[in-house]
């Protein structure tokens, strides 16, 4: 089989374009502890052939932090038939990404520059300032924008002698209605392991929470702010379920960010990216502040299933219905998320945490038959018509749900560009009265019918 190694610096789009590849979000391996960063391998449908495609974590020489993720990346590369050279077309070329290109076309079977984050064709002059890596093969792409995705995928193709059995179209390697139809039928594959992401602020009690939940001394607590700066990990089996807790660096106001804080902050939003739920923490015996919400919003960002974590229970500021009241005014944008009153402490409701965790995967996993779904559709939009487009009709003509974790449902319609997103959320608040998504969001995409535009929406 095949395999294609995706290098470069961090933040350059290694994983955006992996992801792209594999048409989904991929659960990413982050370091742990600072010192290792395991490559994420997965096999991708390229034009009839599977290929292993491996991506490797970003390479900075800068510190030994990340020694250990240079040395694997390169490791990835040696293995290789292809590697993929990735570097930011918004900066100007660096000595240290051309020497590396250099070592890499004499010690690799074949390298390709990728020259990502060209999202238009004025910047399209700032890529051409990397003529000087002597590349012999060479993309500017941008992945954001899907420009230049096809000429990397044909040129992958011909590279590995891989025989076209179809052409592929751009934007889409299917029609639409292949892509909506395909194994629609068919659950999800069954992953025993749930990742779990825990996050809040600095001292809102996350070490603890997860010591708690262990049942062991795993995490560093300490009064001091800023204690834990690498993500922590660690696993557990409970009711037929592993679940892998991570305890992430608490995150401050942007401004209160020092040193080696700036590294944590990255690394837990690499955890979330890996993550399939957050535990949101918040700290009862103090008000909900602005950073708090913000936190909230790598929530959304990421698109996980959510529990909210009332920690600190035991030294409460004010009574229930008070902190609920203002938890409801201040989160409202998850009202879909399930909270717990909790004591790390003296662990109070501990276990239930857990049998939380396996009720929101459930959700966050579930698909809804086509036909259960439409029907649902067809009634929503019964109750209340979707509005017009200047006079003329908009119709969904039929909806079917593509993938899973989070739930993402594509409505085909005549007008997509019309769907206005406040009916998207009416959509998804009748889709959660009808059916269990506490916990999860909900992606939905309005596609016109055999063409390629797509809106995508998530609530």
């Amino acid at each position: 089989m095949k395999k294609i190694a995706i290098l470069g610096k961090p933040n350059v789009g290694k994983s955006s374009l992996f992801n792209r590849f594999l048409k989904q979000r991929k659960a990413i391996t982050s370091d742990i502890a600072g010192t290792t960063r395991d490559v994420n391998s997965s096999f991708v449908d390229f034009d009839g052939h599977i290929v292993e495609v491996l991506d490797t974590g970003g390479i900075d020489e800068s510190s030994d932090l990340f020694s250990k993720v240079k040395e694997l990346s390169l490791k990835s590369a040696n293995e290789a038939d292809l590697v993929l050279y990735m570097v930011d077309g918004k900066i100007l070329p660096q000595e240290e990404d051309r020497d590396l290109f250099f070592s890499l076309q004499k010690s690799c079977k074949q390298c390709v520059l990728v020259i990502n984050k060209i999202d238009n064709d004025k910047e399209k002059q700032m890529g051409w300032e990397f003529a000087n890596f002597g590349a012999k093969e060479s993309f500017m792409i941008s992945v954001s924008h899907n420009r230049g995705i096809l000429a990397l995928k044909n040129h992958i193709i011909t590279s590995l002698n891989l025989t076209q059995t179809f052409s592929l179209q751009e934007d889409n390697e299917e029609s639409l209605e292949e892509f909506l139809t395909q194994d629609q039928e068919t659950p999800s594959e069954d992953h025993t392991q749930i990742n779990v992401g825990i996050i809040g602020r600095v001292n809102v009690g996350k070490s603890s929470l997860l010591n708690a939940l262990l049942g062991s001394e795993r995490s560093v607590v300490s009064d001091i702010a800023g204690t834990t700066i690498d993500p922590v990990d660690e696993k557990i089996d409970f009711l037929n379920h592993q679940i892998c807790f991570v305890d992430t660096a608490g995150i401050r106001r942007r401004s209160k960010i020092e040193g080696i804080e700036k590294y944590a902050l990255d690394r837990t939003q690499k955890v979330l990216e890996k993550s399939d739920i957050a535990l949101l923490v918040l700290d009862v015996s103090d008000g909900f502040v602005e950073l708090d919400e913000r936190i909230s919003s790598l929530v959304d960002k990421f698109s996980l299933g959510v529990i909210v974590i009332f920690n600190k229970w035991d030294i409460k500021k004010g009574d229930f219905e008070q902190i609920k009241t203002e938890y409801k005014r201040k989160f409202r944008f998850l009202e879909y998320a399930p909270f717990l009153t909790v004591s790390a402490k003296n662990g109070r409701h501990i276990e239930e945490i857990k049998h939380k965790i396996l009720e929101v995967y459930t959700n966050y996993s579930r698909r809804i038959p086509t036909a259960k779904l439409n029907e649902a559709i067809i009634e929503a939009s019964k109750r209340h018509q979707i509005p017009s487009d200047h006079g003329k009709i908009v119709r969904i003509y039929y909806a079917t749900q593509y993938e899973t974790c989070p739930p993402q449902i594509a409505l085909v319609m005549n007008r997509p560009k019309a769907l206005h997103f406040s009916y998207k959320r009416y959509l998804v608040n009748y889709l959660r009265e009808h059916f269990d998504f506490q916990g999860t969001p909900i992606l939905i995409s309005a596609r016109g019918k055999g063409n390629k535009h797509t809106e995508d929406s998530q609530e």
